[in-house]
């Protein structure tokens, strides 16, 4: 194998952070973090089955209340979430920017018995390599803190706008990262990670950085390097490129208090209003 071919994410079998991995934060670099060998193991984190247990019908009930049926999953991981929303009578386009993810997406799908169409995208530039306009787009397993530059973070969220019908949704989640960042919580492992024997926690963590750590039976590590998005951050951008009201949920819930959810949920909507709201779930 070449040179040119060993630096290319699809072929690199360990994750590589340099000498000082808390200084990796580029938003291009999850393509190296994403390796075969934990992408093989990552359903053993998810565990599709608990998984399905703890959201039950949250997204699809969200789904159905805006009248949606053509569904973009931008972050399709290895193929959780299109599989469920195929199950349940969506058109689902799979897109991932890590082809290791899109293959197990692909393989995973195949064995619940279902084809899954996939696209191998950068969200950046998502309107070039995707056609049409659609009723939604899921963008989940906090998938949108691998962007540490603000400008493509304005540019993705901008690219979803331009991909959605014109009373589209956009369904956002993110880690609970205020909670981390202020100390006032830890990440648990009830909702969104519910393998057993697995962790995920956070091994250093400041105002640009917060860096994870996935701990496997066998005594297999790996990490994930992520920017630390706070809540009210992320509704400012979600207003600024054009999205009317934003709602948020925590850990599937209408009620929560700020530093107890593991995650929060955006619900982002096109829909035109005479002015742009902000707003927790129980307060509709």
């Amino acid at each position: 194998m070449d040179s040119s071919a060993e630096k290319d994410p699809v072929f690199q079998k360990q994750q590589d952070f340099g000498g000082d991995p808390t200084e990796v934060r580029e938003t291009d670099h999850y393509q190296h973090e994403y390796v075969h060998d934990f992408v093989e193991r990552w359903d053993e984190l998810i565990d599709w089955e608990g998984r399905a247990k703890s959201e039950g019908s949250f997204f699809v009930d969200i789904l159905k209340k805006y009248g949606c049926e053509s569904v973009i999953d931008a972050a399709a991981g290895t193929g959780f979430h299109s599989v469920q929303l195929l199950k349940a009578g969506f058109e689902v386009a799979s897109v991932d920017g890590s082809p290791q993810m899109l293959a197990k997406a692909f393989e995973n799908a195949r064995q619940h018995g279902m084809i899954l169409s996939t696209v191998h995208a950068d969200w950046r530039w998502l309107s070039r390599d995707l056609v049409g306009r659609y009723d939604a787009i899921v963008c989940l397993g906090n998938s949108f803190t691998h962007i540490f530059n603000e400008h493509d973070r304005r540019r993705t969220l901008a690219e979803f706008y331009s991909m959605l019908n014109h009373d589209g949704i956009l369904i956002l989640d993110q880690r609970n990262y205020d909670a981390l960042l202020d100390g006032k919580s830890k990440p648990g492992h009830k909702y969104y990670y519910c393998g057993e024997n697995v962790s995920a926690s956070p091994e250093h963590v400041d105002e640009g950085l917060a860096r994870f750590r996935y701990e496997f039976p066998g005594d297999e590590v790996y990490h994930l390097n992520m920017f630390p998005l706070r809540k009210n951050y992320v509704h400012d951008l979600m207003h600024q490129v054009g999205f009317q009201a934003v709602t948020t949920y925590g850990d599937f819930q209408s009620s929560y208090k700020e530093d107890e959810p593991d995650f929060f949920i955006h619900v982002a909507e096109k829909s035109y209003r005479e002015a742009d709201e902000d707003r927790d779930a129980d307060k509709e």
